[in-house]
């Protein structure tokens, strides 16, 4: 699954305007600014240190925010700190302290070893009726596998959400829908898949969701032009390269679905400028650049 619909699948929340012991944990994320995350996190735990449940799980959260700026060994060493404290703890730190773990040593490429870690945290999430954190571990689980598998616990996410009282728990559907929405994308399901993708864009349309919105709209279009309908994803495409230009951005996947799908209906010279465009932008992209650099290369190419 590409990074920016793993970025779309964590949940978007608001930022922080009053003192962070005043706040739920989760407000103080800033998923596109992992840096802040952590300032923010080191700031609570420092607020927190009388406080030893509410400072255990802002440790879980800045050791997070540290593995999403890769920096693994400082991150387990914040978990280190913590992991002899956890029988004294809440049993929601030592759910977060199993996921975070998981998460590390998936970002690490050892996504069979995170499993475990991630079942752990289901199964202590589900004995103490932690839903949303249930449903987080089962849709890591989902993350860590690879086709039916993954689909599989995509699915049980999605009804543990269903069948959840807590509405927090409910907040999880956007996400879901649109990893779900991938999945069968990653199947070659591309009826499936457009239609989970839909439910996510509803999803973020009823909320308003910014950014988000602007890539679930993204993600719709990607499916429309698998699916042949170039034109329908084209008149989308062009309306996401004005709203991007409105916020004073661009987005180099924008661009490549334009040009793909210009291509695609052999408009070859007018294809060639976005593919350019969207060399320019994705080449500084070293996620993209590590995991699919024949796909970089291939942009190139084509803008000539």
């Amino acid at each position: 699954m590409m990074l920016r619909h793993l970025l779309l699948a964590l949940v978007m929340l608001l930022s922080v305007t009053v003192p962070a012991q005043e706040v739920d944990i989760d407000k103080l994320w800033d998923y596109d600014q992992p840096a802040l995350s952590e300032a923010r996190f080191r700031e609570a735990a420092q607020q927190a240190r009388d406080q030893p449940a509410r400072r255990g799980e802002v440790q879980t959260q800045l050791a997070r925010a540290l593995g999403l700026q890769e920096k693994y060994d400082a991150a387990n060493l914040v978990l280190d700190e913590l992991q002899p404290e956890l029988p004294q703890l809440p049993a929601v730190v030592s759910v977060r302290y199993l996921l975070e773990r998981g998460r590390l040593i998936n970002s690490r490429g050892e996504p069979k070893r995170a499993q475990r870690w991630f079942r752990n945290a289901l199964l202590l999430a589900q004995k103490h009726e932690l839903d949303f954190h249930a449903i987080d571990a089962a849709h890591m689980l989902a993350i860590a596998e690879t086709g039916k598998a993954s689909l599989d616990w995509n699915l049980k996410a999605l009804a543990m959400a269903e069948q959840s009282s807590s509405p927090r728990a409910k907040e999880w559907f956007g996400s879901l829908y649109n990893n779900i929405g991938w999945t069968y994308h990653d199947l070659k399901d591309y009826p499936k898949a457009l239609d989970f993708l839909r439910r996510a864009l509803a999803w973020h349309e009823a909320r308003q969701t910014g950014k988000q919105l602007l890539i679930a709209r993204w993600s719709v279009a990607k499916l429309l032009r698998l699916s042949g309908e170039n034109e329908n994803a084209l008149r989308m495409l062009f309306d996401l390269e004005s709203a991007w230009a409105r916020l004073k951005e661009e987005d180099g996947y924008v661009y490549e679905e334009i040009a793909e799908n210009l291509r695609e209906l052999g408009r070859n010279k007018e294809a060639r400028p976005y593919f350019a465009r969207a060399y320019h932008l994705l080449s500084k992209d070293t996620w993209l650049l590590r995991q699919e650099p024949g796909r970089v290369a291939r942009l190139k190419q084509l803008s000539g």
